[in-house]
This record gives structure tokens, C-alpha cells and sequence, in this order.
């Protein structure tokens, strides 16, 4: 099925490497979608990425093989749909904290009886093709976003939920609700530890673990790691890290 390139790397036991999209962009999703990356995250939480912005950026994608994923901006059935329904094949969703919400975000994405999703695959049938309801429960990516103290505390009983793919780190708010720096003590110790306390824990139950990144230092640094799949400096990062490359350049 079309925008399964992912999920079938992981099942193949091999490692992705996810863009991350915050310009409300049709043209920047296809310029990522035309590098060597495995998927692409459009994040619809931080940043002004609208459902309208995304079905545009969703199209931009599906013209390769590239997995596009969303990251909703919460845990809202409604939007969860609409999106699946439009062509995302995978959801990476924020503030997971327990294993009912987890639960709730399995049934979002997961037609009947696996789930409560609602049938109207307007787009994705177009992409995916006329059997998309029945290989779509086993193809849409599913990640719960583990980035608090409780959700570290739940995070057994999140990886024990049927249907969940894995967790996905954001070292962040990880960091910041444990009384860190968000930005500065990603890289600490007690960081590190947690995460990768996280990565360790899902492993062994059997769940993969994709880590979030805001530079290039970190990117490979997570990759290095062993996680499942390293998300890169976002577009809006990467446009920050080449502009200030070619200001050190020219010594401005």
C-alpha cells in the first residue's frame, strides 16, 4: 500500500530517519519528500499548520513513497480522522499520559471492532487504493508522544496497549516537566537517562521508539543511539542551521 514505507522498515527490523514539516507548505513537504528521508511528520501542534495547509502538503507527499504522518494538536478523535482520512498513514500523538488515552488514541485510528474510527476515506482511498478499509487498521502507524513525568511513571502500561506501535520521545517537555532547561538540557544526564530508560522499555515489549531532534549534533547523537527512527532538525530548522552556515561562511 502506498505510504507504508515506514511501517515496513520497522517490521523489517531497519531504522527511518523522519523529516519534521512547520511551514504551512505544499512546496516545502515536496522538497522534503524528494530527499532521503523515510517519512515525513507535518506538526499540527506547534506551529500554523491548518487541516486545509495539510491536505496540500499531504498531496505534495503522496507523489513518492514517502510515509506522511501527522502529529495532531491533541488527542481529539475528530481532527485524528480527518486527517487519516485525507492520506496521513501514521499519527504521532502529543501528552499520552496514560493507558486510556493510549487506548483512546488506538480506537481513533482503527476502523471497527479494533476501533471507533468512522468510515469516509475520501482521499486516502484515492491514494491507497480501493482495499485501503481493509489493510488500513494493520497499515497507519500509531505513536503515543511520552514527554511527561506521568507518562514516564505510566509508560508499561502505554506499551501494553494492543494496537500501539511504539511511543516517541519529546526530550523537551521530558526535560521540562522534570524541572529542566527544555532546550539547553535535552543532552543532561538525567535526560538521558530517562530517555533512554524509555527506548529500553519498549524494546522489550516488543514496541518501537522514535525520538524527536531540533539539531544535527542531536540528530546523530539519537541516531547513533539505537532508536527505531531519528526525526531531523525540522524545515524551519534546517533553514536556520543552513542561513546561519553561510553567515559564518562570509564572516557576516
Amino acid at each position: 500500500m502506498k505510504g507504508t514505507k515506514l511501517k515496513r522498515m520497522l517490521e523489517a527490523g531497519e531504522r527511518g530517519l523522519n523529516a519534521w514539516s512547520c511551514f504551512p507548505s505544499p512546496l516545502v513537504a515536496e522538497v522534503l519528500a524528494h530527499q532521503a528521508f523515510d517519512s515525513i511528520t507535518i506538526d499540527m501542534q506547534h506551529g500554523p499548520i491548518s487541516f486545509d495547509s495539510a491536505l496540500g502538503m499531504l498531496q505534495a507527499i503522496s507523489a513518492t513513497d514517502v510515509t506522511p504522518i501527522i502529529r495532531p494538536p491533541s488527542l481529539e478523535p475528530g481532527i485524528i480522522m480527518a486527517v487519516l482520512d485525507a492520506g496521513a498513514m501514521g499519527i504521532i500523538c502529543p501528552l499520552i499520559n496514560t493507558a486510556e488515552q493510549a487506548r483512546a488514541l488506538v480506537s481513533a485510528c482503527r476502523y471497527p471492532p479494533q476501533g471507533t474510527r468512522s468510515f469516509g476515506p475520501l482521499r486516502a482511498s484515492l491514494v491507497a487504493g480501493p482495499d485501503y478499509f481493509k489493510k488500513a487498521n494493520d497499515a497507519v502507524l500509531v505513536f503515543a508522544m511520552i514527554e511527561t513525568r506521568e507518562g514516564m511513571q505510566n509508560l508499561a502500561e502505554i506499551l501494553a496497549v494492543e494496537g500501539l506501535d511504539g511511543v516517541y520521545i519529546g526530550p523537551s517537555d521530558l526535560s521540562l516537566t522534570h524541572g529542566l532547561d527544555p532546550m539547553a538540557d535535552i543532552g543532561s544526564p538525567g535526560t538521558l537517562g530517562r530517555i533512554d530508560l524509555i527506548r529500553e522499555t519498549a524494546h522489550q515489549m516488543g514496541k518501537k521508539v522514535g525520538m524527536h531532534s531540533s539539531s544535527i549534533d542531536y540528530c546523530v547523537a539519537m541516531w547513533n543511539r539505537g532508536f527505531d527512527f531519528v526525526t531531523a532538525p525540522s524545515d524551519v530548522g534546517l533553514m536556520n542551521i543552513g542561513s546561519a552556515a553561510l553567515m559564518s561562511a562570509l564572516d557576516r
